[in-house]
């Protein structure tokens, strides 16, 4: 039996892929913000106040080994049942922060505990505030360090929006499962959305790597601290 592709069934609903495609784009954006954000901050409380160290810690361990679907249900069919009611997008992003936000603590952790304690005493030798010392001489270099490494899993995070679909979300994946299913053009449909995801993870890696250009340039001690652990 020939089989022959036919894409113009797909192709003549291009406009529902493509609403998809801005919604995964929406939720995978606010979704890394609020993670990088909620990570990063976490990672500096577990460092500066011991006493938050042990419950961080266990909502580390707790995200990292579960399954980011069985959170996304847990967030969506679970808070409901106490009375805390959200639409699919709604839990979409606060699920993906959570996820992302586990992940973001552990990896700015490594790039905080590769700060030598003797670079802190000498900024506060030099009358630089904590703050100062905090954002300049700990959290910038932290950041420069593991750059690459968030970069990576925040490319990670956008590709796992895909299971959204589960709860009714109309993101890429979803919008895939409704074309397919007017059309029966399984094989098609599906080269067409794995397309338009390695093409955004191909965009967002190239953002990443703009951003970090702007945050550590190459010719700084920071830019050089990106390069070393990109090449690692």
């Amino acid at each position: 039996m020939s089989f022959q592709f036919q894409f113009e069934p797909v192709f003549a609903r291009a406009d529902v892929l493509f609403d998809g495609f801005l919604l995964t784009v929406q939720l995978a954006g606010l979704g890394i913000l609020l993670g990088g954000l909620l990570g990063t901050l976490l990672a500096l409380l577990r460092r500066l106040v011991p006493a938050l160290g042990l419950p961080i810690t266990a909502y580390v361990e707790v995200v990292r080994n579960t399954p980011f679907l069985v959170q996304l249900f847990i967030v969506y069919l679970g808070l409901p049942q106490i009375g805390i009611r959200l639409t699919p997008e709604q839990a979409a992003v606060i699920t993906m922060a959570l996820n992302l936000g586990a992940y973001t603590t552990e990896i700015v952790r490594a790039g905080l505990d590769s700060v030598h304690p003797s670079q802190i005493e000498a900024g506060l030798s030099l009358a630089l505030s904590r703050w100062q010392v905090l954002r300049y001489i700990v959290l910038a270099p932290a950041l420069a360090r593991v750059w690459p490494s968030l970069s990576s899993q925040f490319v990670l995070m956008m590709l796992s929006s895909s299971v959204f679909s589960f709860i009714s979300v109309q993101e890429l994946s979803g919008a895939a499962s409704n074309v397919e299913q007017d059309t029966f053009r399984s094989f098609e449909t599906y080269i067409v959305v794995t397309l338009a995801y390695l093409g955004l993870a191909m965009v967002l890696r190239l953002i990443l790597m703009a951003l970090g250009a702007v945050l550590f340039p190459s010719g700084s001690g920071l830019g050089r601290l990106r390069q070393s652990a990109g090449n690692r």
